[in-house]
């Protein structure tokens, strides 16, 4: 009755991919508009980074936080619960972008964006990896965050647009609550439970009765962990869980970097809001469209170098960005980081994944999640001070190059491969997972 895979579940993963978009639709429509127009419309007082970080610090922070809380309440309360709650809390923000008397306000706004996109994205994505077989989670996570971040670009391009020529407080207003209107009528008509899906996956591996390679799941860990033990599981206990963790972490630095420092030093030198909304664009169309090859790709070839690659490319794309000057290099620079966002992106997810028993996959991918997005917060708050230290928005680009290819050295030296296809459990335990 609930039998995984693709093609078997086809309904229901294509209005979880709507559900995303609409996801990526609602961050993305700050993604251009709001950074740049931060001092004219807002109110913010001029020349500091840290308080233009506010932003998405406090966005960071509380999507990281409700990532966690989303993920266990999703073992209880099941996934379409929690996903429709979230797009109830994202119902003000229009409101407030539209009658936001100070700079405040779009910080508090921020709070609300993180808990929905806390509760929304992360239902999306564990709720593919409910319905599909373990050799498509690449191709499922891929598909997933195509839709999020291809939503992500067409947000910002389009607000860009919106705000050139029209009145940019209705713009982001009219665009923001038909979205979340959209979505949660979506959610209520049409999402399914798939906590079922999960459960009877379970209920097989116990039986002896699951096909295809044994994933190796960690063995020191209770048949039903606290909150606790799946934390310090993820966080450090466990050596492959801990690495994927610190990536994901490190990884939204770039991210956080592209949201803001990307606008405000590309209108810096001269280009035009619809310039800056096609560099931006740019990188989040091809780290949304490339995850359609690299998700596949990470099942074919298995896990670990993408996610290293992607690192490194990462690092490369946003060195070069200081390094060159005009329209045309910085769409080629954005390009290059949108494939390393690619690379990794889907492949951190699968990985988290592999190697989850399904019992408290939601709790572990919801840990692996909160670290992934408080790197928004400890990103921007980092590149904040420092570009408030060195007087340059350039010294953000050099710290993020840097700590992209530092974690991709920790990737490398520490990561076991997860794919159950590429590296499959044996019956031995050795050093915390089964090999």
């Amino acid at each position: 009755m609930y039998e995984q895979g693709i093609r078997q579940n086809l309904g229901q993963f294509s209005q979880q991919l709507i559900q995303v978009l609409f996801v990526g639709l609602t961050i993305g429509m700050q993604r251009t508009v709001v950074p740049v127009l931060a001092e004219s419309e807002f109110g913010l007082a001029a020349g500091s980074a840290t308080l233009l970080m506010a932003f998405v610090v406090s966005f960071g922070f509380v999507k990281g936080a409700m990532n966690f809380v989303s993920g266990r309440l999703s073992e209880t309360v099941g996934r379409r619960r929690v996903l429709i709650w979230g797009w109830c809390i994202a119902l003000p923000i229009p409101f407030i972008f539209l009658y936001a008397p100070s700079w405040n306000w779009i910080v508090a706004a921020n709070v609300l964006l993180g808990i929905n996109q806390g509760f929304a994205w992360s239902m999306t994505v564990t709720s593919k990896l409910d319905i599909v077989r373990h050799d498509q989670r690449g191709l499922a996570t891929g598909f997933n965050e195509f839709a999020g971040y291809s939503g992500v670009a067409l947000a910002g391009l389009v607000t860009g647009y919106l705000a050139s020529d029209f009145d940019p407080r209705m713009s982001l207003f009219v665009f923001g609550l038909t979205i979340i209107v959209l979505a949660l009528v979506s959610a209520l008509l049409f999402s399914r439970e798939t906590l079922p899906w999960a459960q009877a996956e379970s209920a097989a591996h116990k039986s002896g009765t699951h096909e295809g390679p044994t994933p190796r799941f960690p063995t020191n860990v209770s048949e039903y962990p606290s909150t606790s033990e799946i934390f310090t599981l993820v966080t450090y206990r466990h050596r492959t869980f801990s690495a994927l963790s610190q990536a994901g972490c490190i990884e939204k630095f770039v991210d956080a970097l592209v949201w803001v420092f990307f606008p405000v030093y590309l209108f810096a030198k001269g280009l035009s809001l619809i310039e800056i909304g096609w560099v931006v664009g740019v990188y989040g169309f091809v780290w949304g469209g490339s995850q359609l090859w690299t998700g596949p790709l990470s099942d074919a070839v298995g896990r670990k170098w993408p996610i290293v690659s992607g690192m490194w490319i990462c690092s490369l794309g946003i060195a070069a960005t200081v390094m060159v000057d005009g329209v045309i290099p910085w769409l080629l620079t954005a390009a290059v980081t949108g494939v390393g966002m690619a690379l990794l992106y889907p492949t951190l997810i699968a990985a988290v994944g592999d190697i989850s028993h399904p019992d408290w996959r939601g709790s572990s991918l919801g840990v692996y999640r909160f670290w992934r997005d408080l790197g928004y917060g400890i990103g921007a708050l980092s590149l904040g001070v420092i570009a408030d230290t060195f007087g340059s928005l350039e010294s953000g680009f050099w710290f993020t190059a840097g700590a992209m290819l530092l974690s991709g050295l920790w990737v490398a030296a520490a990561m076991d491969e997860t794919s159950a296809r590429h590296n499959p459990a044996s019956e031995t335990p050795s050093g915390g997972i089964q090999t």
